[in-house]
This record gives C-alpha cells, structure tokens and sequence, in this order.
C-alpha cells in the first residue's frame, strides 16, 4: 500500500505537491480510525449512508487538525454534484455524478488547491446481492478514473460482513470477470463482461492497473482501501496497482 501511496504524490514529471500529501494522510488515518471504531464495538454501521456518515465526520475532524495557517482550509462535502463539460459517465449514461465524499485543502491566499474523490460501499450479508453488487465496485471505479476535472486522487472503500467478496473460492463463470477479492489484479484495458442472458449492466474497462488487498476482520467488517487516479486530460499517470 505504501508503494501505491508513493505514486499517487506526482502526476507526470511534477514535484509533490504539500496538499495532495496531507490529504493523503488524512484519508488513511480516517480510514483506520473508522475500520478500528466498527470493529471494536465504538460506532454501529446498518447501511452505506451510516458509513458515509461516520468516515465524514473522522475525516473532517482531522482535516482540521491539518490546517496550519490562517490560510489553510479544509473543506469537506457529501453527495457533491459535478458536472461534465465533455462526454458522460459511463454508470449514469449522463453527464451528471454526485461524489459520496469530496474532501479539498487550499491556500485561500495563494490559491493553491487540492482534492480528493471517495466512493463508498458497504455490503451486508443479510441483504445478499449478488452478483451486482461486483459490478457495482468497478463501476464505482471508472467513475473515479472520470473524475479528474474534480479531484486530483480519489479512493474507494468498499466494507463488508461477507467473505463472499474478500476470499470467496470462485464465482460463476458467467460473472467471473467482476472479481476483487484478496490478491486478485484486474490489468489496465482489460473488458469486464456480465456474462448473463439478461445483463445487468453494459461492458466496463478500466484505463488503469488494479491490486486488491483487503483488510480483513475475523467475526467482523472487512474493509477494502482502493487509491485511483483520475484522468485529468489524456492519461499520463503511471498505473497503480501494477506489479
């Protein structure tokens, strides 16, 4: 994770800039803090918007504690519409998205400025949806990739209290291809078909190298952290998550 982490603080030949690191860090502390909290009994999540919930509040607390000058703010939003100017997103088939959550850190004098996209899931065993709820998870993440005239990085989080998605033996043959378990890799280019007589959503390629590596709780949530890089233009970020 730490060696993804590295190569998400630069796009292209540029230097790392100071707020896309802080915003960064702050992001993995949050999300260890919410992953302990669960586990340990502190927070109770019954569905996707408690977690969303829960994550904001973590995150904006210590985005706060980031801010070290009278210029600095952190500003977070949930549910943030966006718009594109050019072409559509694929989940939607239109050019309007809403981001879960939208976290930014800027300079208000020297306007400097960065942000970060998070997409969140959360499966749970006792509503068993299966297999959408896969395809759902890369959907999620070529709306990440698309989100570049938004946010400079973004994340998935995927939580769950169902081993089927983390370490599952197999899937069907017929929706196969939808697959994030642990230690499993999906290579950039590469077209993921629902394979069904009624699909339940169009072909999905990604632009970019995926690694899963979950987080895994005995008896309890587990939690996937996925870092994508948004396109911003044409594609000139290394792949993530490539061997």
């Amino acid at each position: 994770m730490a060696e993804l982490l590295d190569k998400m603080s630069y796009i292209s030949l540029e230097p790392p800039k100071m707020y896309r690191d802080r915003l960064i860090e702050i992001v993995d502390f949050a999300y260890l803090r919410l992953r302990e909290k669960i586990n340990g009994g502190r927070i109770c999540i019954e569905n996707e918007a408690s977690l969303q919930l829960q994550l904001a509040s973590i995150l904006k607390s210590t985005g706060e504690l980031y801010e070290c000058s009278k210029n600095e703010l952190f500003s977070i939003e949930l549910e943030k519409p966006v718009l594109l100017s050019d072409g559509c997103f694929e989940k939607s088939g239109t050019t309007k998205a809403k981001i879960d959550v939208w976290v930014s850190f800027e300079n208000l004098e020297t306007k400097t400025k960065n942000s970060c996209a998070i997409e969140l899931k959360f499966f749970k065993y006792v509503n068993h949806r299966e297999p959408n709820n896969r395809y759902d998870v890369f959907s999620d993440i070529q709306n990440l990739e698309a989100y570049g005239s938004f946010a400079d990085l973004g994340f998935l989080i995927v939580a769950t209290d169902h081993h089927h998605y983390v370490n599952q033996d197999s899937y069907s043959d017929e929706t196969a291809d939808f697959d994030f378990r642990h230690g499993k890799s999906y290579e950039a280019g590469t077209v993921l078909t629902y394979k069904t007589s009624r699909p339940y959503g169009d072909p999905i390629t990604l632009s970019n190298s995926y690694s899963f590596a979950w987080d895994e709780c005995t008896n309890g949530v587990h939690f996937l952290k996925l870092p994508v890089l948004p396109h911003q233009g044409f594609n000139t970020y290394p792949t993530i998550g490539a061997a």
